[in-house]
């Protein structure tokens, strides 16, 4: 093989026991899952918030934006429920540039495995232990997965991954909400059938196992925008999409039917700027019509403490070294306002 094998890294079971989350952090997690399922299971009407940087690059930065975040979620709790980005895995269109802290823990050195999956953990551990936020990430390997099956609230499957058969599988084993992104070409068809997929009962090999999937019920629909042939950006989160997208979960055997609207990529064109007057017509557009309102479970929106983005040797603390975000003021401003609108 055209691969050097460089060393054997620890399994997932080696370090969570390295790692181990305490008994207070996981009751704290679990009622934080409670509260999240419900959303995706109809129960309770409160707005998900999927919101915080495009990639986890440094942890000061990141635990400086989440614990903003737990001040504001104090003000909106009886509308919204935040569940903040924590991506350590950053997919690359060509696989060239950051990969995200799973690679590079520190995005000016070389990358380094093994360092990345403990920082990784720790992260996500310090989110919970300091904020009580337990967070999403994105399933990018999922064969990775369980290095932080005990500490996430919500997956999100990316574009590019969701016609993968291997995410669709191990999607359909986990116990939290996994949301499938509608592909960049844009078929929704492509989407349902991994929510489908997600939703039934699998045996696969995962991990050099023979595993049994019981079927996740809470597998959604991402809409995300798309590219059409010519290369262009084209929006799928106006109100005639969301009705198109009731229609077709009308005419499946999907329970719990809901959908996540990313309001930055294709539907924002990438014009970060553009994803609170997003954000705002969809609520806008859930208050005028119970359907719809009935189907749209939550928001994702790309944001950090600055504005825009930098490249990674900058060290501006706080801005994205991916793609553009939201700054804070503009995100508390906006977090605020979709609370009001609810």
């Amino acid at each position: 093989m055209n691969m050097d094998f460089k060393r054997k890294l620890p399994t997932p079971k080696e370090i969570k026991e390295m790692y181990p989350i305490s008994d207070e952090l996981l009751a704290v997690k679990e009622k934080n899952d409670k509260e999240i399922q419900a959303i995706f299971t109809g129960e309770s009407d409160k707005l998900a918030l999927v919101i915080g940087p495009c990639s986890a690059d440094r942890e000061d930065a990141v635990m400086e934006y989440i614990s903003r975040l737990r001040k504001v979620q104090e003000q909106v709790k009886d509308k919204i429920v935040i569940i903040p980005r924590i991506y350590t895995n950053k997919p690359r269109t060509t696989g060239d540039g950051y990969k995200g802290m799973l690679h590079q823990p520190d995005p000016n050195e070389n990358p380094d495995m093994l360092k990345g999956l403990i920082a990784i953990r720790k992260l996500h551990m310090r989110a919970i232990e300091e904020t009580g936020f337990s967070c999403a990430d994105e399933m990018l390997y999922p064969d990775n997965h369980r290095y932080l099956s005990d500490l996430l609230s919500y997956v999100a499957v990316g574009a590019r991954s969701v016609e993968n058969q291997s995410h669709r599988l191990t999607a359909s084993g986990l116990d939290i909400p996994v949301g499938m992104k509608n592909p960049t070409s844009g078929d929704l068809s492509v989407m349902m059938n991994s929510i489908t997929a997600g939703q039934h009962k699998h045996t696969f090999i995962y991990r050099g196992w023979e595993v049994q999937s019981k079927g996740n019920p809470m597998t959604h629909a991402i809409l995300r925008g798309y590219v059409n042939k010519h290369g262009q950006s084209l929006p799928n989160y106006h109100y005639e999409d969301l009705v198109h997208l009731i229609e077709r979960y009308g005419k499946t055997n999907l329970v719990n039917p809901g959908v996540v609207i990313d309001t930055n990529h294709a539907n924002s064109g990438k014009k970060w700027a553009e994803q609170p007057r997003i954000a705002k017509e969809i609520v806008h557009s859930t208050v005028i019509n119970p359907e719809i309102r009935k189907i749209v479970k939550g928001l994702m929106i790309e944001s950090y403490l600055e504005d825009g983005a930098q490249k990674a040797e900058e060290c501006i603390f706080g801005k994205s070294i991916t793609d553009p975000c939201l700054g804070w003021e503009k995100t508390e401003k906006l977090i605020l306002e979709l609370a009001d609108m609810r």
